[in-house]
């Protein structure tokens, strides 16, 4: 059984460690954690951006997430969960580790009266889809970035 509870700034080291092992994080994220602290102090401020982990019996982490809530006036005014940086460790990845994570981001979305939950990934990630799909999670949006 996993456990998934909100991170502390003490798990930041192994939620970038999770990052990073990964094709996409390998080349994007940095070994210096000071930058990962301050980001992590910063979302603590904030209130309503969270970086939730998921232990296994050992206390170890295997998985990782950042929900965000996100009220609005559209849709008629929907409250939505924003999930991002969605992570298992890579030797437990198709073992059922991210249904069990997404039976608690709906949790905690509902828990927050969200009525949606949205997400992102990297158009990439074709397994990943997959697994949204799966999920229920419809393709809905095509997304845009612009770097500053």
């Amino acid at each position: 059984m996993i456990r998934f509870r909100a991170a502390s700034r003490e798990d930041v080291p192994a939620v970038v460690a999770m990052l990073r092992d990964d094709i996409l994080g390998q080349g994007r994220e940095r070994r210096d954690l000071d930058h990962y602290l301050a980001a992590f102090d910063r979302m603590q401020a904030e209130g309503n951006n969270h970086v939730i982990v998921g232990e296994d019996a050992a206390g170890v982490i295997i998985a990782t997430y950042q929900i965000t809530f996100i009220s609005g006036l559209s849709l008629s005014a929907a409250r939505r969960a924003q999930v991002e940086s969605v992570r298992v460790a890579s030797h437990l990845r198709g073992q059922g580790v991210g249904q069990e994570m997404f039976r608690d981001v709906e949790a905690r979305a509902r828990a927050e009266a969200c009525s949606l939950i949205q997400l992102t990934m990297n158009a990439s990630r074709t397994d990943s889809a997959r697994f949204y799909g799966a999920l229920g999670f419809e393709p809905s949006h095509t997304g845009f970035k612009k770097y500053l």
